[in-house]
């Protein structure tokens, strides 16, 4: 059988997993493709820390040059994270004429437009898979399966280390920091984890498939997000009282024009397929005006899951390499002259229902001036919580509203929070929930 060379910049724990996958599944592997994947060379600054796999010592370099210039190398696959050099290297590797394989979602959706710009004019192929969503096949999905669909709506949890979290607030009744560290010490999170938690993970990776999905240029800095770390416990209970729980969801909604796009602590449905969706496992929720709903669910991360997605695409990639062809699927799905920049809709403009929590004085006439401000502010209340729990001289007042527009709940806010019987800034939690 033909071989097809594989040259690996990066071997940490996902690197690791491609090789342990490649090794244990040759065989399997060779008879799916009709060819043999051949590890060539790695690169990592350091071979002397401990993996799962042991490689020969003469496939090891410390000169990513090295794999770059070799001609006999067909497929880079970058794993080392970051913005430089993996920016440079998978840049260099299309200019040499090779094929690219990255989970690199920080580059993509940063970099993405020189990347797959740099891959139609070089004539090569890039495999994503592994960026978003380990395991699941959301990019093969939206680039491939859907193709024939208008993206109504994508709603994803993808980010395991902030639904750990929440999960286990949820279900354990722990505080945040707890569980952080928990996830912490059980591998889950980051020694810093500010990407995670704060929501710049999950925006990442929503650029990615609002490119896909749409077929436009993304810029990051055009979606709204939001992170976990100033969720409190009580409001987790009082979600649960209102037959919601709360996850960190991606959301990207189509609106004629303008698509929504942003990240934020949402409260959904105890129905609802995303509620259910726990631990450190990652779902999107499709709609298509052709195939309706479709619910992907699965691990988002891992060693062994994100090396399966990056194997798929080596599978991929290796199979229009035996056919002498590159460009069969563009990169974002539409063909590069097709692509233009999308119109987010400003979030001022986003119509959702709200979760408020309200640290109010215990005084007769405190519901009617809170509610007054909200109605003269276009925002009807759908129901609320009062009860007597203290907490530092106030009363916490819960109200959910029906549809309500973000401009006008934050003025709203403002006047709120400058009353005198307000003795806290107002928790404020959007609410996704169709029947409201």
């Amino acid at each position: 059988m033909r071989n097809i060379s594989i040259g690996l910049i990066g071997f940490g724990t996902v690197g690791a997993g491609v090789v342990k996958l490649l090794n244990e599944n040759a065989d399997i592997l060779g008879k799916r493709l009709g060819a043999n994947l051949v590890l060539k060379k790695i690169a990592d600054v350091d071979f002397s820390s401990p993996r799962v796999v042991s490689v020969d010592r003469r496939l090891c370099t410390t000169n990513v040059e090295e794999l770059l210039s070799d001609p006999k190398i067909d497929i880079i696959v970058e794993l080392i994270g970051g913005f430089e050099p993996a920016r440079s290297y998978v840049l260099k590797a299309m200019q040499n004429k090779k094929h690219v394989i990255t989970a690199n979602k920080a580059l993509l959706a940063t970099n993405g437009d020189e990347i797959f710009h740099a891959a139609h004019v070089e004539g090569v192929n890039i495999g994503f898979e592994a960026s978003v969503g380990g395991a699941i096949p959301i990019i093969k999905t939206l680039k491939e399966s859907l193709i024939a669909n208008r993206i109504k709506s994508i709603i994803g949890i993808i980010n395991g280390t902030s639904n750990y979290i929440l999960s286990k607030m949820t279900d354990d009744k722990k505080p945040f920091l707890a569980v952080l560290k928990e996830a912490q010490n059980m591998g889950f999170a980051e020694a810093d984890p500010s990407f995670d938690i704060e929501g710049v993970d999950t925006a990442h990776k929503l650029a990615i498939i609002l490119a896909l999905a749409y077929g436009k240029k993304v810029n990051l800095g055009d979606i709204h997000t939001e992170g976990i770390s100033a969720l409190a416990q009580q409001d987790i209970e009082f979600a649960g009282e209102l037959g919601y729980r709360i996850k960190l969801l991606a959301i990207a909604i189509q609106r004629k024009d303008a698509v929504e796009a942003r990240v934020h602590p949402t409260m959904i449905p105890f129905n609802h397929l995303l509620a259910n969706v726990n631990g450190n496992f990652n779902a999107f929720h499709i709609v298509g005006d052709a195939s309706d709903s479709i619910f992907l669910y699965g691990q988002g991360s891992g060693m062994m899951p994100t090396a399966s997605a990056v194997v798929s695409d080596l599978i991929d990639i290796s199979r229009d390499i035996m056919k002498s062809i590159s460009g069969r699927v563009p990169p974002r799905s539409l063909h590069e002259e097709g692509i233009e920049k999308i119109n987010l809709l400003p979030m001022d403009e986003i119509i959702t229902n709200y979760y408020f929590r309200f640290s109010a004085v215990d005084q007769p006439g405190v519901l009617s001036r809170i509610s007054g401000i909200l109605g003269d502010n276009n925002i009807s209340i759908a129901a609320v919580i009062q009860k007597g729990r203290k907490e530092a001289g106030a009363v916490p007042v819960v109200m959910t509203t029906y549809k309500a527009k973000e401009k006008d709940v934050r003025r709203a806010l403002a006047d709120i929070n400058g009353l005198d019987i307000v003795l806290k800034k107002t928790v404020s939690i959007r609410i996704e929930d169709e029947n409201l």
